[in-house]
């Protein structure tokens, strides 16, 4: 999935320079930017009295990369797809779930893959979730417009749309736009078909954006009119007040991913306190501060459950009626043709 969060203007200057004077020199936390927010993980300052320290990333791929090369951090935040790709590499070791203080208030629907838990253990502890979906000027673009995600064919669009450069994402689009629902059984036929598609798409193309922030200063300036967007860039513009929608029901349906941290093999910190970490991430208060601030839903389903579900519905985060390609763990081989063959559609070919 990867950063999976849009922070602007001083309240982001505010979080950088919190999180430059203050932090823990014991635990060292590899995360997408914007996940540093003090939102997240208050219980842990409370009791260390500063954030742990943080390294970023703004891609999976990248993340992993960074990894085997030699960096040795403590804990990483990457989204479902890749855990077959840490524990392929032997780089992780499973959470001790005794001392996770909320492991029992998980989503059991979130912990449904022998990639993430089996009988060595919980490898991949889930803590946010959301939907891929259309982020749309209102004012600019017609409701019927996005109803469709053939609005990114759409040649009065050109040089207006934006996508995510990120496999994980924008072959989810392709596949929704071309009739499939599950990606991680698809044919040869399926995948030239999604693969034709986006070729279709790439001259409307204005930017792939590399983070949530680039793609809504492109949406805030209305360069770009319609994207494929994760909800946080969409949940600062509309509190910024700019007119921007979140269409998660289009005809041919929206994407769902999960992310959640990794604990790495004898990393150089306190095994403790990424455990004290971990237990304050999953705490209620951080539930509703990731609902509120991300438009994220949190893994733990009590914190979720006692949320209005009207404020759950606003966020982007209520139930829909269109078909819903979740991102399962993918077959590596699927997955390595996907980056390839992405690559040679933004080179043109």
């Amino acid at each position: 999935m990867a950063i999976r969060t849009w922070l602007l203007g001083t309240a982001a200057a505010t979080l950088v320079a919190q999180a430059a004077l203050a932090q823990s020199p014991n635990l060292l936390v590899f995360d997408w930017a914007g996940f540093e927010d003090p939102g997240l993980h208050q219980a842990y300052i409370d009791k260390y009295g500063a954030s742990p320290q943080y390294s970023f990333y703004a891609d999976d791929d990248e993340a992993f990369q960074k990894v085997v090369s030699g960096f040795k951090p403590d804990i990483a935040h990457p989204c479902s797809q890749m855990i077959s790709k840490y524990r392929d590499a032997g780089l992780i070791e499973p959470w001790d779930t005794s001392k996770l203080t909320a492991f029992k208030d998980l989503d059991p629907a979130l912990l449904d893959s022998p990639i993430f838990q089996d009988d060595g253990g919980l490898w991949f502890l889930p803590t946010d979730w959301a939907s891929t979906a259309i982020a749309w000027n209102t004012e600019k673009v017609p409701e019927a417009d996005v109803s469709t995600l053939q609005v990114f064919k759409d040649p009065k669009y050109a040089g207006r749309i934006s996508l995510p450069n990120s496999v994980d994402d924008i072959w989810p689009l392709a596949f929704l736009a071309t009739g499939v629902h599950d990606w991680t059984d698809v044919t040869d036929d399926q995948f030239k078909a999604a693969a034709d598609w986006l070729r279709e798409v790439h001259p409307n193309v204005r930017a792939y954006w590399a983070d949530p922030s680039e793609m809504g200063q492109l949406m805030a300036t209305g360069e770009v009119l319609v994207a494929w967007s994760w909800p946080e860039g969409v949940t600062q513009l509309v509190a910024d007040g700019y007119p921007i929608g979140f269409q998660r029901e289009a005809t041919e349906g929206s994407s769902a991913f999960v992310c959640g941290f990794v604990n790495f093999k004898n990393g150089p910190g306190s095994e403790d306190q990424a455990y004290d970490f971990m237990n304050a991430w999953l705490q209620p208060s951080s539930a509703e501060y990731l609902v509120d601030v991300f438009g994220y839903g949190s893994s733990n389903k009590t914190a979720m459950d006692a949320i209005d579900a009207e404020k759950l519905k606003e966020a982007g985060l209520g139930p829909v009626t269109v078909p819903v390609l979740t991102q399962k763990p993918l077959e590596q081989s699927l997955r390595d043709r996907m980056v390839q063959e992405f690559e040679k559609i933004k080179a043109g070919f």
